[in-house]
């Protein structure tokens, strides 16, 4: 039987597929071509059916699906460390808000997410759904790095540099929506920002606009005590209540934080299918809160990890959500046997699949699959000793052990660089947008 030509056989000591849920491989091969992954098989049979252009060995690695960001502003990294220690609001209104106001563009996008998907790649991401201004330049930017993103079209009911009313945020999202379809990089969600944001009509609008254009639904909700305060005086109701009189419950909505949530609320969220984009990283440093975790998978909610912006997280950093998510779960709960390794692992990559509707493109190491991959090296003494891979992955490494990662089956980060001048390139746009916001950004003395 005459051998089979692939692009690429990536072989490595450890695979994790994710599916089935606790699965490792042990010195397994995954064969790609075209980008997509052909063979999940034992080292030893793959010189028997494939013969590659490229094979990269990893000895001494784990094999994971690409990391998914399910909550980014990734233009943000442009804004990392501006006024920290403050409270959400104080935060937003005072600082991040008018500093948008001054500086946000479409150059600014394109450098922030450039900068962004650098850092991303780096620690293991391969996708993330983005929330921010521009969409096109961020597009963009994520296409320059190779990276995989669902883009958000954000959608304000007041004016901003982008856009001066929901319409034209629509339009002009899905405009920019029409100029990069069917990209194998590329999707789109519908990005209300938050309840306190967007009004009862804008929502009604974009709940027709996502069943017509079959996109899912990106927004905040249930972040802080304060705004569900909010909504019960001006809507007499919790804000989770009021998207479900008008029709935005579904399988395509991703909740993002969902810290603030009431028993009959998770009931009600896993009766729809709705996704809750956790984020403890920025609940944490935001002082917003505990999302209730455990319980919202006791419920059957799909629970996927995202870091938020790099100005309210200041890392990009899924293996750090990772570990948090299940660290603050046991906490929380006061029972260290919920969100295991596998269930925080499950949450960083088919659980954001899943939200975004790709769970049959990615989130997993597949036969079929976009070839998204992410190698751990664990040789480093400080992993040693290894008893239980995923357990070490989730608890014991970090990013800073990532050495290679591939999106579609290209390299994207590899021996631990980005390619070519990447690197330089990325430290320069940093500076130079460091020059042009720091003369503004003058805050109060502590």
């Amino acid at each position: 039987m005459p051998l089979t030509p692939v692009d690429l056989l990536i072989e490595a000591r450890w695979i994790i597929p994710v599916i089935p849920a606790g699965c490792v491989l042990e010195n397994h091969a995954v064969a790609i071509d075209q980008g997509r992954i052909v063979a999940v098989l034992p080292q030893t049979e793959a010189p028997l059916r494939y013969t590659p252009r490229h094979t990269t060995r990893l000895t001494q690695h784990a094999l994971i699906p690409g990391l998914v960001n399910l909550h980014a502003h990734a233009a943000m990294s442009l804004l990392k460390g501006i006024a920290d220690d403050r409270p959400l609001m104080e935060w937003l209104q005072h600082h991040i808000w008018p500093l948008e106001t001054r500086h946000v563009s479409p150059e600014f996008v394109r450098d922030g997410t450039r900068l962004a998907c650098g850092e991303m790649l780096r620690g293991g991401t391969t996708c993330f759904a983005d929330m921010y201004f521009f969409p096109q330049a961020a597009a963009e930017a994520a296409k320059d790095l190779g990276m995989r993103a669902a883009l958000g079209l954000v959608t304000l009911d007041f004016p901003t540099n982008y856009a001066s009313d929901p319409d034209d945020y629509l339009d002009k999202g899905l405009a920019v929506r029409d100029a990069f379809h069917n990209d194998e990089l590329i999707t789109f969600c519908l990005a209300p920002h938050a309840p306190y944001t967007v009004s009862d009509t804008t929502f009604a609008q974009i709940a027709t606009l996502a069943e017509q254009c079959d996109l899912p639904i990106h927004t905040h909700l249930h972040e802080t005590r304060q705004e569900i305060i909010d909504s019960q005086q001006k809507f007499g109701c919790r804000p989770l209540e009021r998207l479900h009189r008008l029709g935005i419950l579904g399988p395509n909505l991703i909740a993002a934080h969902g810290v603030h949530l009431e028993t009959h609320e998770m009931a009600l969220l896993a009766a729809h299918g709705c996704t809750v984009a956790h984020c403890p990283s920025s609940n944490l440093k935001l002082a917003s809160g505990f999302a209730p975790i455990a319980a919202l998978l006791a419920h059957g909610v799909n629970v996927g990890l995202g870091t938020d912006g790099s100005a309210s997280n200041n890392r990009l950093d899924m293996f750090a959500e990772m570990r948090l998510a299940a660290l603050l779960a046991k906490g929380v709960a006061g029972d260290a046997t919920v969100v295991s390794a596998q269930q925080a692992l499950h949450m960083a990559t088919l659980g954001g699949a899943h939200a975004l509707g790709m769970e049959n493109e990615i989130g997993s190491i597949e036969i079929g699959k976009w070839a998204d991959l992410c190698a751990i090296a664990l040789n480093d003494a400080q992993l040693a000793p290894c008893y239980d891979v995923i357990s070490l992955l989730v608890y014991s490494a970090g990013r800073e052990y990532v050495s290679d990662v591939w999106v579609a089956g290209k390299p994207r980060f590899a021996d631990g660089h980005l390619p070519g001048s990447t690197e330089i390139e990325l430290k320069n746009l940093a500076a130079l947008w460091q020059n042009q916001i720091r003369p503004h950004n003058v805050l109060p003395t502590y």
